[in-house]
């Protein structure tokens, strides 16, 4: 009679065990995708969501036998809001990835929670360059700001360009974006002065009437995605367009999105970055054809290809560790690379940081729409500001 009781209990445990591992295979994964879908950088959020989603309509939406699931929340571009997201999806929804992160204190803000629950962070938008050292658990797909105005300070000099104005907003990126400028374009035997202007609600008129009583050769202008087009505006409203000053930018700047917006003021601008909806390669046509008919024609822009990119990061990710997450799926992320529709890209397995190529772009006006359009390119860049503490080129 034990016998059989014993037998019987046995039985009954196998057999929970069995449902309880069946049930975890069967666990869906979700991908915690924090953006601003409200406020000023609503813009950002609306791109990055619709990338992220084409990805898994192309991709499908299982990986390692689990299905996986998008749980979008709107940090409305706060970043004490993002905390607050971030840490209930970490502990109610139980997300093995946190992604998204459309400006650099939200990616921040995020990091210490990121680096406590040993959660993966895919930061598919902010640029500042410290981010990825704020967690080994942060991994970008987007770009750094001084990764793309290297480039573009290098060929300014190039042109003989002397004397040069910055014109930023106040923030990381911007941040970065005067220092590489004025430490590159000086180095180069040029000459620079900086401008600051607020990243909440600015007004660029003042600064501009700065730049036109300094006459320099160029102006470079960084801001946030979303913000040209009010820049672009003043820029007019002073005349600068019409005052012989070279306008060279971020490519921020001239965002896809609202670049047919901006209007004949847009042409002739030199900007750098790592994508153009123009860019020349069948992976882009194909990238572009399909993300405009899911989302009735609208442009995809940068902060689109961070998404795509950063979901095609994750679900290779997953597959090299069976479905796992934590620092298992970290590891597995470092060094993969891969031909993105904004060309080839790896992930810098010392820094997990994103490398890639770096184009100088001209807007153009092509079969009737404004595109920023590439005519030189700088292979294999990675964020300088690291590069430099590494002493690696």
């Amino acid at each position: 009679m034990l016998r059989r009781t014993f037998l019987t209990l046995a039985g009954a445990t196998g057999l929970m065990l069995a449902a309880s591992a069946g049930a975890l295979a069967q666990e869906a994964i979700r991908i915690g995708l924090i953006l601003p879908m409200t406020g000023p950088f609503a813009s950002t959020g609306r791109q990055i969501e619709a990338a992220t989603r084409l990805y898994m309509q192309q991709n499908g939406d299982t990986v390692g036998g689990r299905k996986v699931e998008i749980v979008l929340r709107d940090d409305t571009g706060v970043a004490d809001v993002t905390r607050r997201l971030a840490q209930e999806l970490i502990v109610n929804q139980k997300v093995t990835v946190l992604a998204g992160f459309g400006l650099t204190p939200l990616a921040l803000a995020t990091a210490p929670l990121s680096t406590q629950a040993k959660t993966p962070q895919v930061v598919m938008a902010a640029a500042t360059s410290i981010i990825t050292e704020q967690s080994p658990f942060i991994v970008r797909t987007s770009f750094t700001a001084p990764q793309v105005t290297v480039p573009l300070a290098e060929w300014a000099a190039k042109q003989g360009m002397k004397k040069a104005m910055t014109l930023v907003s106040d923030y990381g990126p911007g941040h970065d974006t005067e220092r590489a400028f004025t430490e590159t374009f000086s180095k180069a035997g040029g000459q620079v002065d900086n401008l600051r202007v607020p990243l909440a609600n600015p007004d660029f008129a003042p600064f501009l009437q700065r730049v036109a009583d300094a006459k320099p050769d160029a102006l470079m202008v960084f801001v946030p995605s979303g913000v040209g087009s009010q820049f672009m505006k003043q820029y007019v409203e002073r005349g600068l367009d019409k005052s012989g000053i070279r306008l060279l930018a971020e490519g921020s700047v001239t965002d896809d999105d609202i670049l047919n917006g901006m209007g004949d003021v847009a042409l002739g601008a030199i900007t750098a970055h790592h994508y153009s909806a123009a860019h020349d390669s069948p992976e882009n046509k194909t990238f572009v054809d399909a993300f405009q008919k899911a989302n009735k024609g609208m442009r995809p822009n940068f902060m689109a290809m961070g998404g795509y990119d950063g979901m095609h990061l994750i679900y290779e990710g997953l597959k090299k560790t069976n479905a796992q997450g934590g620092e298992a799926l970290v590891n597995a992320m470092k060094g993969l690379s891969w031909t993105s529709p904004r060309g080839p890209m790896s992930i810098d397995p010392q820094t997990r940081d994103v490398v890639q190529t770096v184009y100088i772009r001209k807007v153009e006006r092509v079969n009737g729409e404004l595109y920023n359009v590439e005519f030189a390119s700088v292979p294999n860049v990675k964020d300088p500001v690291k590069a430099a503490k590494s002493g690696s080129n």
